[in-house]
């Protein structure tokens, strides 16, 4: 004779909590994406062995692939890039401007930057990826 049992065990997972978890999550990572770096503009930097950091305000200079200005994510043409930086950089006791160039652009655009900065007395960096 067969006993069978008429309650059969069904497995089950609580999800309830899991709604709640991912929104913690989501919203975690949304506010830190934008905290994280507000000014960017998209360049492939070339590469450098050893790095250094400043501490001071920074005035940064980004030219993409499509030798396009940008003074703080703000465009600027080529022409005006000189006056630019010298409207933004008076009564600064020490100017320096972090250069980020792409790195398909040829050396003559990045001397050409510089030569700006020379003229008008002020301290450029160029920034690089690790």
């Amino acid at each position: 004779m067969k006993i069978r049992r008429k309650n059969k065990f069904a497995a089950e997972v609580a999800t309830s909590s899991l709604n709640d978890i991912m929104f913690f999550l989501l919203l975690f990572f949304l506010i830190i994406s934008t905290v994280a770096n507000p000014n960017v503009i998209k360049l492939m930097l070339p590469k450098a062995s050893s790095s250094q950091q400043l501490s001071k305000k920074q005035v940064t200079l980004s030219v993409d692939a499509n030798k396009q200005y940008f003074i703080d994510k703000q465009p600027v043409s080529p022409a005006n890039l000189e006056a630019e930086l010298q409207s933004i950089m008076a009564g600064i006791q020490e100017p320096t401007v972090v250069v980020r160039f792409d790195k398909s652009l040829t050396v003559q655009d990045l001397v050409d930057v510089l030569q700006t900065g020379a003229k008008l007395n002020i301290k450029m960096v160029m920034a690089t990826s690790k």
